[in-house]
C-alpha cells in the first residue's frame, strides 16, 4: 500500500494539477493523506470535488511558534499527515509541484530495501517553464550525515520513505528541525538511504511558496549556526535514546 502525504495551505492555484499527476499513478488500495493548515481559499473545495475515497483530509491545528523558525509550521503540518499514513511506502508531496507519469513506478523499482529514496527534479517557474535542469546540480547534493547538516540535499517533495523509518523518526523533535532534513538524517543514521538521478517531478518555484529550498538563504550567520546546532542536537538525542 502507498500513502501520499500532501500538505496544503491556500493552494487553489496549483493543487488540481498536482493531484491529477498523482492520482493517475495510484492503485485502488492506495491513499492520499492531505493535512491542511487552515486554507481560506478554494483548496478544500477543489480536493472534495474529486469525490475519491482514497483522498483523506485532516485539518492541522497550527502551532504559533513560528517567529524564529518559519519552516516549523511546515514541519508540524507534515508530521500531522505522517501520523495518519498507513502505507508501507510513503511519498511526501507539495501542493504546487507536478509529478512525472512514471514517478511512482520508478520509486518502487529503485528504493529496494532502503528506508529512504531521494530523487532529482527539474526546477520550473509558475508557468512550468524550466529554470534549472537539475536540483542536484544546483544544490550540489550528496549523501552523508555531516554533509547534510551543513547543506541538506533532502528535499521533501523528492523523497519516498518506508513506514519503518517513521517508527524511528516520529515524533519529530521538540527542537525545531525541518521535516525533510530530519527524515533524511535518520535514514542516514540507519545506513539505508539512496540517491536516484531520475528527475521525477517539476519543482515549481513562485512568489507564494512556503518553502524556499531553491533560493539562497538570507539568514544571518548566527541563525545558520544555531539552526545547524539544533539539527545536530536533535539527532544526537535520538541516537542516544535509540528510538
Amino acid at each position: 500500500m502507498i500513502s501520499i502525504c500532501l500538505t496544503t495551505y491556500n493552494g487553489e492555484k496549483h493543487i488540481q494539477a498536482q493531484l491529477d499527476s498523482i492520482i493517475s499513478q495510484l492503485s485502488a488500495g492506495d491513499e492520499i493523506i492531505i493535512s491542511d493548515d487552515g486554507s481560506t481559499d478554494r483548496t478544500i473545495e477543489i480536493i472534495q470535488n474529486y469525490k475519491d475515497d482514497r483522498i483523506k483530509v485532516f485539518i492541522h491545528n497550527k502551532c504559533n511558534n513560528f517567529n524564529k523558525y518559519p519552516f516549523y509550521k511546515i514541519t508540524k503540518n507534515v508530521e500531522n499527515a505522517l501520523n495518519h499514513a498507513k502505507g508501507d511506502l510513503i511519498f511526501l508531496a507539495d501542493q504546487d509541484d507536478i509529478w512525472t507519469s512514471t514517478k511512482v513506478q520508478t520509486v518502487i523499482h529503485e528504493i529496494g530495501n532502503e528506508l529512504c529514496l531521494l530523487h532529482d527534479c527539474i526546477v520550473v517557474d509558475e508557468k512550468e517553464k524550466e529554470l534549472i535542469s537539475s536540483y542536484y546540480m544546483l544544490n550540489k547534493s550528496k549523501l552523508g550525515i555531516a554533509t547534510n547538516i551543513i547543506n541538506s540535499s533532502y528535499l521533501g517533495c523528492c523523497m519516498a520513505i518506508r513506514m519503518e523509518l517513521l517508527e524511528k523518526a516520529l515524533p519529530f523533535p521538540s527542537i525545531p528541525v525541518p521535516h525533510d532534513i530530519w527524515l533524511g538524517l535518520i535514514a542516514e543514521w540507519k545506513g539505508r538511504t539512496k540517491m536516484s538521478t531520475q528527475k521525477l517531478l517539476k519543482y515549481r518555484r513562485h512568489g507564494s511558496n512556503l518553502s524556499t529550498s531553491s533560493e539562497k538563504s538570507k539568514a544571518s550567520f548566527f541563525y545558520k549556526a544555531r539552526y545547524r546546532v539544533n539539527i545536530l542536537s536533535a539527532l544526537l538525542i535520538r541516537m542516544l535514546l535509540n528510538k
